[in-house]
C-alpha cells in the first residue's frame, strides 16, 4: 500500500494525490538536440529532455526557462508547445507512483555551452540520429520529431 497522502500537505512527487504539472524543452543548436541524463526518480539514469516540476504562480513558459537554466546553465528563447504528455508510473501493486501532465516546448540556444545542474547527473548535445543508440524515456524522439515539424532551426 502507498504511503497516506495529507490533502492539506503540499503536492508529493512520489506517491502523489493529484497530478503533478512539469515542463520540457527541445532545445536545438546547429542541428543537434540537447538532452541531459536523469540524476533521480523515475526514470534514473535514461536521457530525456531538461525539464521539471511548474512551481505555483508560475508559467509553463517560465518554468521551461528556469528549468533549463538550472538544470543546464543555459538561456534559451522559446518557441510552440511541441507537445502535451501524460506520464504514469503505477508500483507492482497497481498503485500510482508518478503521475506527470508534461508540457513540452520547443527551444533555441545560441550557444551549445551546458552545465549539467542539480537535477541532471550528465547534458549534452545529439545528433537526432544517434539518439536510437541511447537509453532514453519512453517517447523521446517521438517528441523531439514533433518539435523539428514546428519550424526547426529556422524559427528564430
Amino acid at each position: 500500500m502507498p504511503p497516506a497522502s495529507d490533502p492539506g500537505s503540499p503536492v508529493r512527487r512520489e506517491y502523489p494525490h493529484v497530478p503533478r504539472v512539469g515542463v520540457g524543452a527541445v532545445v536545438l543548436h546547429e542541428g543537434r538536440v540537447l538532452l541531459v541524463r536523469r540524476g533521480g526518480q523515475p526514470s534514473m539514469g535514461k536521457w530525456t529532455l531538461p525539464g521539471g516540476l511548474v512551481e505555483l504562480g508560475e508559467t509553463t513558459a517560465e518554468a521551461a526557462r528556469r528549468e533549463i537554466a538550472e538544470e543546464c546553465g543555459l538561456d534559451i528563447r522559446l518557441g510552440g508547445v511541441a507537445g502535451v504528455v501524460d506520464r504514469v508510473v503505477r508500483d507492482a501493486e497497481g498503485h500510482v507512483r508518478y503521475h506527470y501532465v508534461l508540457v513540452d516546448y520547443v527551444a533555441y540556444a545560441d550557444t551549445d555551452r551546458v552545465t549539467a545542474g542539480s537535477d541532471a547527473a550528465e547534458a549534452r548535445w545529439a545528433d537526432v540520429g544517434e539518439i536510437d543508440g541511447l537509453d532514453v524515456t519512453e517517447g523521446l524522439l517521438d517528441m523531439i520529431r514533433r518539435a523539428l515539424a514546428l519550424g526547426g532551426e529556422d524559427a528564430r
